[in-house]
């Protein structure tokens, strides 16, 4: 849209080109008439900037860019790696160590805690340097005049001078001088505060006037709320003055997302646990006599078993994977958190436009008081020779073209604007009413932008003596307005059978699936009249938006996930229920429109449950459908696209913005964006929530499991007076290399294949709950029992105190590395599983063979970990226990399986 100036005017709005010269960016711009800010400037409004001027001055002025808070530094992100629990836990077991006079126990301590520090320091910058180039890819994007076309642009290459075109729902992408308004209001709550939207006008105001009075002024980080605006870049980036407050704020803390607190609260609590467990073990030592020596020794054991050192580390690695791989499916997350609740989504209420249907909205059918032209059936040609013969057909497509806020010209042929507005227009072309030629005899004078609750649009032209009003809108609001209508080439009253007769065709239409617009006209005598009074009723338009293929695909997903799919769309009911059961959904399922929404949220969840579709509802009545279904217990996604979404889309639970058609306003509301503004994407973006909740629940259980049985092999050795069976070194060994790289494997897992066939959890489940602590002690039990059986077998067969610990050591460090296919799911096979299809698994497996077995032969690390080189004897008995607990575990889930399916 180029709006006009509203009914307070302004001066020319068009000066005659400006001589060539360097630029100056005026120090207040507010205080000078726009006129001589676009002389400073150098630009005319009419073509905007040339391509040659806008290399010098992005040069100057640098990328429209704000000052943002940098990122973390090398130095804070390495502290960041060392300021945890688990951290101080492990550097008292050094310092224990070193106070025992155990110099190789303290210093490898502190080697494990270095590498793991590099690793997750790595991990960490990769991840933040992730999320920052997924941030790019949600850059907004401004219509900009240069070279007198209209384009589309991120709105980072904005520089001083570029002509700005901004409607309703626009983020201002800079610091603008207003150059011409029509109905303008602005939201400047980001910068001063104030809750109430700001009248703007293009006036100038005093140089000495407060940054929320400067009504000729649009801000970098503000939205226009209502109305449109036509204006000139005066600053960009840092200059603007939301980049001037981002300086201050610039090192503000950001809060952690619910699952970082879960996994800090883990850590806390195994700290705890492990002082607990090391207290009662040295208390039962010391009172058994035990030597003191032996009881350190067997407390730095434990303090080095009970923590999962690779926790934090894997834990980062699946988030910042997860993010990647929504990404590529076109799910952009903003905020980390929303990742968990995707998971535990239960209700999601989408619109219509775009999302379940292309987008790709095309003239289907004119209807008029004398007749009506079908384009589907006739086909192009005969269409395209019947609307230039029919002169009411001319005459609807002409208020159609007049009242319109898009552009073909640009870039590409697909236009800028609303789509529906840009399938006028395309039809008007085919009855030769092409815009700007139109716009050269009807100059536009005023735009009343389209109003959600009037519903209606309109424009007024000046057309010969008098001045001409196009409107379009809703057809039930353009009946209302309408006091006339065309009939047989004359106007006549509009009684209210004839109004019945064209809602009747209105909903004919609907039925048909199309999207219906009532086109309506007058002529005045002065341009100040309420544009909406008195209207003559031209004709109707119906507007085809099919439903996208692969929705009904997705939609059959949801349902088996447990997943309800509402429609919440302003269109009217009939068009909403044949696109539904296109798609199938609310098969069965009543709809409810207009005033009806209220009644159903008043009667509670057991109404909410019965209504498949809402249609005809307001930006209000959202919000209060979204409120309804969280106060009935459900976790809520909701899509949407304009300005007055936003509000709905920040109460849900995952609002979720359209990257494509979105305004800016929806976008900084939502949790998620969607990239390519499709339903199937939401469904994807669930699933992939659903698989990295689950990776991460499966690693903790692998990693708490594992550092259970070596506790309870310790601890064992203490309370039964038995020499310990894994000295504190090798229990570091086996933590570094069965801690990060099945864990690692596991968290790279593509998720199983009917994790949409089954029921969101709960959202306030914790990562380990009562089912994974009873699956965690059940398989550290079992790991222990044979690494204690291998013990005994070693003395059986009186095998030497070394050759002992190799076994233990061995014994538990492989039972370990098969441990991770029991990892897989209980309704999985025993061979083909989300474990065994999982390619990382695999190498994560040889890569332990390999370290596992070079210790004994490799005489250095061998002296150091207190181990030697296995013989027949050692390896039989090691290979036997430590299979038994995957065959006795795989066994028991074969079972459970069994059970499960004959009840």
């Amino acid at each position: 849209m180029e709006p006009a100036p509203g009914p307070r005017g302004s001066a020319k709005s068009d000066p005659e080109p400006v001589a060539r010269g360097r630029s100056v960016v005026p120090p207040a711009p507010h205080a000078a008439p726009f006129v001589d800010v676009l002389q400073d400037l150098q630009v005319s409004p009419g073509s905007g900037l040339a391509e040659e001027e806008i290399m010098e001055r992005r040069h100057h002025h640098g990328a429209n860019i704000a000052h943002m808070r940098p990122p973390a530094s090398a130095w804070r992100l390495l502290w960041h790696q060392f300021n945890s629990p688990i951290v101080y836990l492990l550097g008292a077991a050094a310092a224990l160590a070193l106070y025992a006079g155990q110099m190789e126990e303290a210093i490898a301590v502190l080697a494990v805690l270095a590498i793991n520090g590099a690793i997750g320091f790595a991990t960490e910058l990769r991840a933040i340097r992730s999320i920052a180039a997924l941030r790019r890819l949600g850059t907004h994007s401004a219509r900009v005049k240069r070279d007198g076309l209209v384009r589309l642009l991120p709105a980072q290459d904005l520089v001083p001078g570029d002509i700005v075109i901004l409607e309703a729902g626009d983020a201002v992408p800079a610091d603008i001088r207003i150059i011409e308004a029509a109905n303008l209001r602005v939201d400047e709550s980001l910068l001063t505060g104030e809750s109430i939207t700001v009248e703007k006008t293009p006036a100038p105001v005093p140089g000495e006037t407060r940054l929320g009075d400067r009504t000729c002024m649009l801000h970098k980080g503000t939205a226009l709320t209502q109305g449109g605006a036509l204006g000139v870049v005066v600053a960009t980036g840092a200059r603007t003055e939301i980049g001037r407050i981002a300086r201050l704020i610039e090192e503000a803390d950001p809060g952690h997302s619910p699952l970082e607190r879960k996994l800090a609260r883990l850590s806390r609590q195994l700290v705890v646990a492990t002082f607990v467990i090391a207290g009662v073990i040295a208390l039962l030592g010391v009172l058994g006599g035990r030597d003191t020596v032996l009881i350190l020794e067997a407390a730095i054991a434990l303090a080095v078993a009970a923590i999962p050192e690779g926790l934090p580390i894997v834990a980062t690695l699946a988030l910042a994977r997860g993010m990647w791989r929504m990404a590529r499916q076109n799910a952009l997350v903003e905020r980390l958190s929303a990742v968990e609740t995707l998971g535990a989504t239960t209700v999601i209420l989408t619109d219509k436009t775009g999302t379940l249907t292309e987008n790709r909205m095309t003239v289907r059918r004119l209807h008029f008081a004398d007749g009506e032209v079908d384009l589907a059936e006739q086909g192009p040609d005969p269409a395209l020779a019947r609307l230039i013969e029919d002169p009411q057909a001319v005459s609807l497509l002409r208020i159609a073209v007049l009242c319109n806020g898009a552009d073909l010209a640009g870039v590409d042929e697909t236009g800028s604007g609303d789509p529906m507005e840009v399938a006028l227009l395309r039809a008007g072309l085919l009855a030769g009413q092409e815009r700007d030629r139109l716009l050269a005899t009807h100059r536009l004078v005023r735009t009343e932008p389209f109003d959600p609750r009037s519903r209606m649009m309109a424009t007024v032209h000046e057309s010969g003596d008098g001045f001409l009003v196009a409107a379009k809108g809703a057809p039930e609001a353009i009946v209302s307005a309408a006091s006339r209508v065309v009939l047989d080439h004359r106007e006549t009253d509009l009684d209210d059978a004839l109004r019945a007769e064209w809602l009747a065709q209105a909903e004919t239409f609907g039925h048909h699936g199309l999207r219906v617009l009532a086109c309506a006209m007058k002529m005045e005598t002065r341009s100040t009249n309420d544009p909406f009074d008195d209207l003559v009723l031209v004709g109707l338009i119906g507007l085809e938006d099919p439903a996208r293929a692969d929705v009904p695909g997705a939609i059959a997903d949801c349902l088996a996930a447990g997943i309800r799919v509402v429609m919440v769309t302003g269109d009217h009911a009939t068009t909403a229920r044949s696109i539904a059961h296109a798609v199938g959904l609310a098969q069965g399922l009543e709809a409810a429109e207009g005033d009806a929404v209220e009644t159903v949220i008043e009667d509670g969840p057991a109404a909410l449950s019965r209504i498949g579709i809402f249609a005809r509802v307001s930006p209000e009545e959202k919000l209060a459908l979204v409120k309804a279904y969280q106060a009935a217990g459900e976790i809520v996604a909701m899509t949407g696209d304009g300005v007055n979404d936003a509000p709905a889309l920040r109460q849900a639970d995952i609002g979720v913005a359209m990257g494509l058609r979105g305004t800016d306003v929806a976008r900084e509301a939502a949790a998620m964006v969607l990239l390519d503004d499709a339903f199937p994407t939401i469904v994807k973006a669930i699933r992939e929530g659903r698989v990295i909740f689950g990776n991460i629940r499966r690693f903790v259980v692998y990693l708490l499991s594992c550092n259970l049985s070596e506790v309870l092999v310790v601890a064992a050795a203490v309370l039964f007076g038995l020499p310990l069976p894994l000295l504190p070194l090798q229990i570091l060994y086996l933590n570094l290399v069965t801690d990060i790289f099945p864990a690692f494997a596991l968290a790279m897992g593509e998720g199983e294949h009917g994790v949409l066939r089954r029921p969101p959890r709960k959202p306030a489940e914790s990562i380990l709950g009562a089912d994974q602590w009873g699956r965690i002690v059940l398989f550290a039990t079992t790991l222990t029992a044979a690494t204690l059986a291998a013990v005994v077998a070693a003395h059986w067969y009186a095998l030497s105190e070394t050759q002992a610990v190799t076994v233990s050591f061995l014994t538990l460090a492989f039972a370990q590395v098969w441990h991770v296919f029991n990892m897989r799911s209980v309704r999985a096979g025993l061979f083909v599983n989300e474990i065994t299809g999982n390619v990382w698994i695999w190498i994560a497996l040889a890569l332990c063979g390999v370290l596992l077995v070079l210790p004994p032969y490799f005489a250095p690390l061998a002296g150091l970990l207190g181990v030697a080189p296995p013989d027949r004897t050692m390896w039989t008995i090691v290979l036997a226990c430590s299979l038994a607990p995957l065959v006795i575990l795989q066994a028991g889930m074969l079972l459970r399986r069994a059970l499960v399916t004959a009840a």
